[in-house]
């Protein structure tokens, strides 16, 4: 029996080539009818699909790249990054994609890296995770015709490029909000003005405070940079002020304030309460467990490798974004247990 190609088995199912290959690759946002179709079809004619052929024809490599411009030390100390990471490689397994990953720590080597991986065309495409403001490699990306997907909300051509987020003003307004419903007035904020994320949740802070009719106290503004240590340092900064309760910008930054507040003879939640952002697995650990805005990491880093993949595939028109809800997790920190 001569060879079926995909072209063939779509028209013998009666729908498009995209959907076989959808099918083909595991795609999960399929109806299971379209989806028993195209399987019944590959069944009945013994279809198996030449990946070596596939990819010769297509001019791919099913390789993708994860870019993350941080140094190594931020990758494997933050748990952000394996959650991340994670999801994205769960998706790659799926669809027997290999995942490169490019980490650098200046502007003139992630200039280098991205101007290799340009020049190589080793990889399809990438996800790109948001941790800076300015992102100087994007433009190369967009001039070169590099698909991409960010992980975050990118700080510029914000219409132009798809990305994956969460609702970070949304996330901080609850954390906010639940400080002040406990009867809070004198919140702090342990804020990040490094990348979109940070800059959000600043406002989403700043919302809750206005709702209440609270006028916004610089002295209770300290700011980090997500890491452990820069948060323990902010909280010092706020300890003299004398804060009922501080909401921190990240579940690694409150872990440091926690520590912070120890060394000083505070006890959370009696003499301060403290919400964080994440809900990392740290925060369970934390002492006391750590009340935190839960954002699913792993999801997005799924959903923006599936973003990729179909914008690859041509199944997506980009700019392609997607902003995904939080979800508030009450433990002890706050003191409402």
């Amino acid at each position: 029996m001569k060879k079926l190609t995909i072209s063939q088995i779509a028209n013998l199912a009666g729908v498009s080539k995209a959907t076989v290959s959808r099918v083909l690759n595991g795609y999960p946002h399929i109806s299971p009818e379209i989806r028993e179709k195209v399987q019944a079809v590959i069944q009945e004619t013994g279809f198996q699909r030449n990946n070596v052929a596939r990819l010769l024809a297509s001019n791919r490599s099913n390789i993708i790249g994860l870019v993350i411009p941080s140094g190594a030390k931020a990758v494997f100390t933050d748990p952000y990054f394996p959650a991340v990471t994670q999801g994205i490689t769960q998706f790659c397994n799926q669809n027997q994609l290999t995942l490169a990953l490019f980490v650098f720590h200046s502007e003139d080597e992630g200039m280098d890296t991205i101007k290799n991986i340009l020049t190589a065309g080793l990889v399809d495409g990438l996800v790109i995770t948001a941790d800076r403001k300015d992102d100087y490699f994007i433009p190369r990306l967009i001039e070169h015709q590099m698909p991409f997907v960010v992980l975050g909300r990118p700080e510029k051509n914000i219409q132009d490029i798809s990305y994956v987020d969460t609702d970070n003003v949304g996330g901080a307004y609850m954390a906010t909000k639940h400080l002040l419903e406990l009867g809070h007035r004198r919140i702090g904020i342990v804020a990040c003005n490094t990348n979109s994320a940070g800059d959000d949740r600043y406002k989403g802070y700043l919302q809750a405070l206005e709702e209440y009719d609270i006028d916004t106290n610089p002295c209770l503004i300290a700011y980090g940079d997500f890491s452990l240590n820069s948060g323990y340092e902010a909280t010092r900064r706020l300890i003299p002020e004398k804060p009922d309760a501080i909401f921190v910008s990240s579940d690694t930054m409150a872990l440091g304030g926690l520590q912070a507040l120890r060394e000083v003879g505070l006890t959370v939640p009696d003499d301060i309460a403290i919400v964080g952002y994440d809900d990392l697995p740290p925060a369970v650990q934390a002492g006391p467990p750590l009340t935190t805005v839960r954002q699913p990491i792993e999801k997005s880093g799924l959903l923006a490798a599936e973003i990729l993949m179909g914008i690859l595939d041509e199944e997506i028109t980009p700019p392609h974004q997607v902003v995904l809800p939080n979800q508030l997790i009450i433990r002890a920190s706050s003191g409402a247990t």
